[in-house]
């Protein structure tokens, strides 16, 4: 198990005298290359978080430095960069708990805060040192005041890169409810920022930046005629009759995906995003939405769920990151379906397309986001590409260099985000469920498998 010296433990938690720190490794994960290397050891500034020098050396001489008070031994464990969940929602707890409406309007702000700081430490002793948050679900903007608590040191949990609140067109995400005549009626939270036409979508992104968002997501599409044929949504409430449409998540004839933007708005929130220095998310399931996200020239499409050719071809000739979603797509479709989305995700892997590992988690718990990985590596992809997903294409869908830090991979001057895992997950993959040690930006949050 890792032996991480008491003076280490106090020096990385509360900066005590010595700035340099040394982990020693005999196996650890380069994401870039996408291999094991082995017997390297790491040099740390604690005053930074930041790696400062990576050797290889030899067994003899890790022994000699084995022992010193300022040293972590990783050498019996496999080591990876701290993972990177690139599609989470720290304010929603498991749709199997609560529904998300009941979450949003019923759930007060102080209960979700709570939550959302349990989730954020489950999350880290997981091996999830970056979180890329996208969307705050009826809260608004206090994602930004979250993710400064964890900045600040106030409570453990992964770096977060937040998107505020989401760009959406008028109506096209937010709770609909059949009793909201107003003054009398039920209310829920707005779930977006509403924007039409090019200069106002200009006008949200610089809204979403302005409040403190360092990423930009908007919805490309969506469901938004529940509201035609609504399910009953109280006890006792009655089913429409006449045989309405059928309701299918991939293919919904009653509440199908609707385009919510033309590409002239999706190419300027784009161009106004990428001006100010931010990467851009969009929601996009409908292949025709993909396409259009593609083309306008998006960081990230997240689920783009249905099987499509031409959606593919938008990515790769755009270098659209892809982040399929799979984990939380596995709660609403049966086998048959599942495994349609599953090749999907493998076929854009074998067409080159970059894939990040999110799992839109938050629907699903908080700590268990590795199911995302076991997905992928159900779908096809080799391991070493889902920890290659998992890492650096992770730090790649948070916007690269734009997102203020270098993470996702190992190396002289990057964070020092480092996770070990007791077994090896190109043998096993349920080592990825068995992490024992985890630092972030240079601090210990967790030794042989508990928490600090």
């Amino acid at each position: 198990m890792a032996r991480v010296n008491s003076a280490v433990q106090n020096e990385t938690t509360s900066q005590s005298t010595s700035k340099e720190i040394t982990i020693l490794t005999s196996s650890l994960f380069n994401s870039k290359q996408k291999r094991f290397l082995k017997n390297i050891s790491l040099t740390i500034d604690t005053s930074t978080g930041l790696i400062t020098k990576l050797a290889q050396t030899p067994p003899s001489h890790q022994d000699d430095v084995a022992s010193h008070p300022t040293t972590i031994d990783l050498r019996n464990l496999t080591v990876l960069p701290g993972l990177v969940d690139a599609h989470t929602h720290v304010f929603l707890h498991p749709y199997s708990e609560v529904s998300p409406l009941n979450q949003m309007r019923d759930e007060s702000f102080v209960e979700r805060i709570v939550r959302a700081t349990n989730h954020v430490k489950a999350a880290l002793m997981a091996g999830y040192t970056t979180y890329r948050d996208l969307g705050t679900e009826g809260l608004r903007d206090a994602d930004v005041a979250f993710r400064d608590t964890i900045n600040r040191g106030i409570i453990p949990g992964p770096r977060l890169l937040v998107a505020t609140e989401c760009i959406a067109s008028s109506g096209g995400y937010e709770s609909r409810l059949e009793n909201s005549l107003p003054g009398i009626g039920a209310t829920a939270p707005r779930l977006s920022d509403p924007a039409d036409g090019v200069e106002g979508v200009r006008a949200a992104v610089r809204r979403r930046l302005g409040a403190g968002a360092d990423i930009v997501k908007f919805y490309a599409d969506y469901r938004k005629r529940v509201l035609r044929f609504p399910q009953p949504a109280w006890p006792g409430g009655k089913q429409i009759c006449c045989a309405p449409p059928s309701e299918d998540m991939l293919n919904s004839q009653r509440n199908p995906n609707v385009v919510l933007f033309t590409q002239e708005e999706m190419n300027e929130m784009v161009v106004e995003a990428k001006r100010e220095g931010a990467p851009i998310a969009a929601h996009a399931g409908d292949p025709v939405a993909v396409v259009m996200a593609a083309k306008a020239g998006v960081t990230t499409v997240e689920h783009g769920y249905v099987p499509s050719e031409e959606a593919l071809v938008a990515m790769k000739e755009n270098d659209t990151i892809f982040v399929p979603t799979l984990a939380v797509l596995r709660g609403f479709l049966g086998e048959e379906r599942m495994l349609a989305v599953l090749g999907h995700a493998r076929a854009a892997f074998e067409r080159g397309i970059r894939i990040a590992a999110g799992g839109d988690t938050g629907a699903f718990a908080h700590g268990e986001n590795v199911l995302e990985l076991e997905l992928m590596v159900k779908a096809g992809i080799p391991v070493l590409d889902v920890l290659q997903a998992a890492t650096l294409r992770g730090w790649e869908a948070c916007g690269g260099d734009l997102s203020g830090r270098r993470f996702g991979v190992l190396d002289v001057g990057c964070s020092a985000d480092i996770i070990a895992l007791a077994g090896d997950p190109t043998e096993d993959l349920s080592a990825l469920r068995k992490v024992s040690f985890v630092m972030k930006d240079g601090v210990v949050y967790k030794r042989d498998g508990n928490g600090v």
